[in-house]
Order: structure tokens, then C-alpha cells, then sequence
């Protein structure tokens, strides 16, 4: 019988975006493939060092841990690689006990067409061109900038946080806001407050989190828990009355955060550098960038806020 993971929460991630291959890429940016292979293939004993999306797969895995009769979350290597050379992966994968045994080897070919047939509501890498070329297509990917932040193995923890706009649901009102500015946003937005805004491309993302709170909310002790397994937030610059349309969408989906975060146009960083989420999405590199040094950080190159990028 098939193995059911289209009932998992799948992610589906590039062995760059897990490990830190810089030194690695710059072989194969020198010296080319066969010098790439040769390298791989003769450090194959010697485990990469964690990339910035490390630590966000770690805790996700976490999960089938802390939920073992559910076991709801799938991690799934898309990788460019040949199988000669992702022996190297393999290898690391127990070694960080990680919870992974499925991997996509494809010799040079794209690895995100590969999502649909493993369910995944998100496909993270660190080739931004791949990215634009995946979401263009309407697959649910994200480019992981480079994050020198250190990993606190102690917290345990599942924190993660996204924008709304772009994200979450479409750029509907991002449009408004490219047409007329802030006024004709606030107006848009005020006059469709009771009316939820579509899907943006990691709305499905969430509702899998969300069912996997749902499991942890049935527990009565865990409600409001500041160390339950994993919290959310969103960290968004509307502010109020504006915020109104996005509890109207989140109510629609029967989706409740733990974190929410009303900037008006303050600074993100100096919201995540407090919250220290393992992951940021977001649709707009001028909130990723500042904040990519101490908090890993994904950019969603999605609507209108992209098209010139």
C-alpha cells in the first residue's frame, strides 16, 4: 500500500538550504561539476555544517516526536545532486538525528516540479532564480537567504512567522496600495473588512500548523502556553483599523495565532530580534534583509511587490 503523505504536513527542501555547501558551491562555481563530485564524494565521512533552514526542519521534525501517535510532519530532499554525490547527505542526516528518509537525487534537473508528487505546501531553496521560476508556476516556494545565526540546540520550541500580504493571502491589497498609496489602501481595505481575502501562496502552510495546534489545543493545559510545541505569529506593517480584513480572512479559516504583530511600518527586525522565530517569510527583501543576520529568513518572490525583482 502507498505511503499516505499527502495527510502529512510535507516540506520539500534542497540539500543547500539544510546544510551550508558555501565552500562546496564555490568549487563548482571555479572549477566546475566533476571537481564538485570528486569533492563530495571523497568528504562523504565528513558531515556539512547546518544551513539557515536547519534549524526551522529540526524543530518541524520535532513534532512527530512530541505528537508520535499522529507523526504529522514530512521532510522530503529535493536536490540537484546525482546520487554519487548526495551519499554525502545521507551520510549527515542520522548524525544531526534528523527524521528524514526520503530524498530526490536528479543529476542536475529543477527538484521543485517534484513537490506535486509528494504534497508539499512549501519547497525551500537557496537559488533565488529557481524560486521566481517555481512560484511564477504557482508552486508554494521560498528562497533562503544566507543566516549566520547560531542555533540554540536548548530551545526546543516551533516559532514561526510570516507576513500577511503576499503570503498568507494574495497582494489584493498590496495592489491598492502600488495604485494609490497608503490612503487607498487603508480606504480598500476598510471598505472590504468583512469580506476575507483569498489565498496567498503559503495560506495552505498554516492551515496545516494550525491542525497540528489543534492537537495540542485539545489538550486543555497546553491553551496559552508560552512553551507549548509551536506558537505562531504574524508580523505585519498594516495597523489598525486596516487589521481588521485580516481577522475577518484568519476567522474564515478557522485559524487562530498566537502572535500578532500590528507594525504600521516599524522596523521587523526589531520585532523578530525579540521573538526569535526559527523562520520569517516574507514577500518584500527590504523587511528580509535587515533582519536575515540574526533570524532566518525566506523570501517570497510573489504579486506585485516582485515583479521588478
Amino acid at each position: 500500500m502507498a505511503y499516505p503523505i499527502e495527510n502529512k504536513l510535507v516540506v520539500g527542501i534542497t540539500s543547500s538550504a539544510l546544510f551550508d555547501f558555501t565552500a562546496e558551491d564555490e568549487i563548482f562555481q571555479s572549477e566546475g561539476l566533476e571537481a564538485f563530485k570528486k569533492y563530495q564524494i571523497a568528504n562523504r565521512k565528513i558531515p556539512p555544517a547546518p544551513g539557515a533552514a536547519f534549524p526551522f526542519i529540526k524543530r518541524l521534525l520535532g513534532l512527530n516526536r512530541k505528537f508520535p501517535e499522529q507523526s504529522p510532519v514530512e521532510v522530503v530532499i529535493l536536490s540537484r545532486n546525482d546520487p554519487a554525490a548526495g551519499a554525502r547527505i545521507t551520510d549527515a542526516i542520522p548524525g544531526y538525528d534528523l527524521d528524514i528518509s526520503r530524498y530526490f537525487f536528479l543529476s542536475g534537473a529543477s527538484p521543485y516540479p517534484y513537490m506535486k508528487s509528494v504534497h508539499a505546501c512549501l519547497y525551500l531553496s537557496t537559488n533565488k532564480e529557481e524560486v521566481k521560476t517555481a512560484v511564477a508556476e504557482g508552486h508554494p516556494a521560498g528562497y533562503v537567504l544566507p543566516c549566520a545565526a547560531l542555533d540554540d540546540e536548548l530551545d526546543t520550541q516551533l516559532r514561526i512567522a510570516f507576513d500577511f500580504d503576499g503570503i498568507l493571502v494574495d497582494d489584493e491589497a498590496e495592489q491598492q496600495y502600488a495604485k494609490g498609496g497608503l490612503d487607498l489602501f487603508r480606504h480598500h481595505e476598510i471598505q472590504h473588512s468583512a469580506r476575507p481575502l483569498k489565498n496567498g501562496p503559503l495560506m495552505p502552510l498554516l492551515q496545516k500548523i494550525s491542525n497540528i495546534q489543534q492537537i495540542e489545543r485539545d489538550h486543555p493545559q497546553h491553551v496559552n502556553d508560552p512553551d507549548k510545541a509551536v506558537r505562531v505569529a504574524i508580523v505585519t506593517a498594516r495597523n489598525a483599523p486596516a487589521h481588521e480584513r485580516m481577522m475577518t480572512t484568519l476567522k474564515h479559516h478557522g485559524i487562530e495565532v498566537d502572535e500578532l504583530f500590528l507594525t504600521g511600518g516599524i522596523e521587523k527586525k526589531n520585532i523578530l530580534d525579540v521573538l526569535r522565530p526559527q523562520i520569517f517569510f516574507d514577500d518584500q527583501l527590504g523587511h528580509l534583509q535587515p533582519a536575515s543576520g540574526s533570524t532566518p529568513c525566506v523570501h517570497i518572490p510573489f504579486g506585485v511587490r516582485n515583479i521588478d525583482n
